[in-house]
């Protein structure tokens, strides 16, 4: 496994832990798909130097090849004509290329062999980078609804639930006693009248039979 590769773990890991303790989950994602975003970047741009570099040692690799090809061509050509020491010069600079070929060869192959894994890096990176893209939507659309349902339960609450039928039972009750109120009060005002009246026939009855009363005693003292 590669250095990268253990690193990512380490990452993931991180977030997955995160995200079992975090009461903002997005705002999370979030963070971690703006790292994921900013190694994509280094990752390209790494990728890019890796291109050209190895562009630059492929061209190393076909000029020596090119010249190692060409000197042996005129060593043959110097031992037809018989110049034996051009031939050796010749030859000499072949063993040069060959000897820069080999030196190139192998950073040309380094060089590919860290291009296809810096490729699959990318790789990896960008489609983790949708896949937790993908999860961010889910869990956003998730903390919206579940946003909007905490504002309805409290808009509820403060509306009584939205009860009608217990609203106007409760103005009923207040009503009916309001109405058992008014009539105890002309109950009274009757009892009242009727108190008054009975008073003053009684008063009356009372002065009639006083009056009585000192008629007959002015009756009897007249007959005296």
């Amino acid at each position: 496994m590669s250095v990268f590769r253990r690193m990512r773990d380490i990452t993931v890991a991180n977030l997955n832990e995160k995200l079992e303790q975090s009461q903002d989950p997005v705002k999370l994602i979030d963070q971690f798909l703006y790292t994921t975003r900013e190694e994509i970047s280094e990752a390209e741009r790494l990728y890019q130097q890796y291109a050209n570099h190895t562009k630059q040692l492929q061209h190393q690799v076909d000029q020596a090849t090119s010249m190692r090809n060409r000197r042996e061509e005129q060593a043959l050509l110097a031992l037809k004509a018989g110049e034996d020491n051009l031939a050796k010069l010749a030859l000499q600079e072949k063993i040069i290329y060959e000897e820069k070929l080999e030196q190139y060869g192998g950073l040309l192959e380094q060089s590919r062999q860290s291009l296809l894994e810096l490729e699959q890096q990318l790789g990896e990176l960008k489609m983790e980078y949708q896949s937790v893209y993908s999860k961010r939507q889910y869990y956003a659309a998730r903390m919206e609804t579940l946003r909007l349902q905490q504002r309805m339960n409290q808009r509820a609450a403060a509306y009584g639930g939205g009860d009608i039928p217990k609203m106007f039972g409760r103005l009923e009750d207040r009503l009916t006693d309001w109405e058992l109120e008014a009539k105890s009060l002309r109950d009274l005002r009757r009892m009242g009248q009727e108190y008054a009246v009975q008073a003053g026939e009684t008063v009356a009855t009372v002065l009639e039979r006083e009056l009585a009363k000192l008629k007959e005693k002015l009756n009897k003292d007249g007959k005296e």
